[in-house]
């Protein structure tokens, strides 16, 4: 039945998103012009958990990695800790709201944590064992955090978040990709989806975690189209060339598990909206609006839907793993052109922007929630 459901979404978004490269400008503009951005009745707090999805420099600050141009060239145009070419769409989330972006919690510099922290750090995964910086090891961060800042507060400290900007944060969670993908490096695609419900239980118990410490406003996003991802195509062979690619040429398998990753993670949103008293908690279908950008790629103005920007080999995913984006010999294509891979892994800034201009307009929400929501007085 979701299937079914996605799939009307796609058709009711084609229509209802149906721009031309001059609507892709107006559509960016309006995700970043001060104009046009939410007018919060208090001051939005943002608490995010995640991957590389999400992460503005936790992987960089964590393991002292300082990414040079062209990563960031469209944002900082400096060395940076973004793995991606720009803005990702926790960065426009931020500016929607009129906030500042959010600093890595592991970044000990010039980082400013008054309207919330970024817990996310690149190649995170729900279970311990594929990653040191999982999920459960984000909320300990948190709750570190959280009990740092109130005690600092009980000191007499200024700039620290308060007790009641705890209670009222946004808590977004963005992750499960990198499961899925380290789980088919060793596992067939039956037992792949056996594992599935281990990922969902990590998180599951996050959101408790989270809620039991007084947190109540979850924005938790599906995974994305793990199959069309330039970096999955160019390594994982397919048992049968003809049955195991959709029409716009990602593996089927792939999509298949993140397909049924989120079915659990709809349902675990709708059993916990039962449990848990005064929270709200918003399921965002991240996989319907990516999917539909590469299947409707030439529609919004970009080329090449599933081949990186920045790396080696050339058509038909430029992505080869021996030789990554970052190499000395690696060239990053026309800053003019707009491709929705950056590096074969993580999206462009263009990309980015479409993603979360059409997560803003609450159409792929359950329920259809905006996010200013999050940032209103409640009486």
């Amino acid at each position: 039945m979701e299937d079914e459901g996605q799939e009307k979404s796609l058709r009711i978004s084609s229509v209802s998103f149906h721009i031309s490269s001059l609507w892709y400008v107006l559509l960016l503009c309006l995700c970043v012009l001060p104009g046009a951005r939410t007018r919060c009745e208090r001051k939005p707090v943002i608490f995010n958990f995640g991957d590389s999805n999400s992460d503005t420099g936790g992987f960089s600050a964590a393991l002292g990695v300082t990414f040079k141009l062209p990563f960031g060239r469209a944002f900082l145009r400096e060395q940076n800790g973004r793995i991606s070419d720009g803005r990702l769409m926790i960065d426009f989330f931020c500016e929607s709201l009129n906030a500042s972006y959010l600093s890595p919690y592991l970044d000990s510099l010039g980082s400013d944590f008054t309207n919330g922290a970024n817990f996310a750090v690149a190649g995170a995964t729900t279970l311990r064992k594929f990653n040191s910086f999982s999920l459960d090891v984000q909320v300990l961060q948190f709750l570190r955090f959280r009990a740092g800042s109130l005690l600092l507060t009980s000191k007499g400290y200024t700039n620290q978040v308060s007790e009641e900007e705890f209670r009222n944060a946004l808590y977004i969670i963005d992750i499960g990709q990198n499961d899925l993908f380290a789980s088919f490096i060793d596992l067939l695609y039956e037992q792949v989806i056996q594992s599935i419900p281990t990922f969902i239980a990590v998180i599951k118990s996050a959101v408790w975690d989270i809620y039991k410490s007084g947190g109540k406003n979850f924005w938790i996003h599906n995974t994305g189209p793990l199959g069309c991802l330039p970096q999955k195509l160019a390594t994982i062979s397919a048992r049968n060339a003809t049955s195991d690619y959709d029409p716009y040429g990602c593996l089927f398998p792939l999509n298949n598990a993140a397909k049924q990753f989120n079915r659990q993670l709809k349902a675990l949103c709708q059993k916990l909206r039962s449990e848990m008293i005064d929270a709200t908690i918003v399921y965002v279908d991240v996989y319907s609006v990516k999917y539909h950008l590469i299947a409707n790629s030439a529609r919004y103005g970009f080329e090449n839907p599933l081949m990186a920007c920045c790396g080696h080999g050339g058509p038909p995913y430029n992505y080869d793993p021996t030789t990554r984006c970052g190499n000395s010999s690696v060239t990053a294509c026309d800053p003019g052109l707009h491709y929705v891979s950056w590096d074969g892994i993580h999206h462009t800034e263009a990309a980015n922007s479409i993603f979360a201009a059409s997560i803003l307009s609450s159409k792929f929400s359950t329920p259809h929630t905006n996010l200013n929501f999050f940032c209103a007085i409640n009486v």
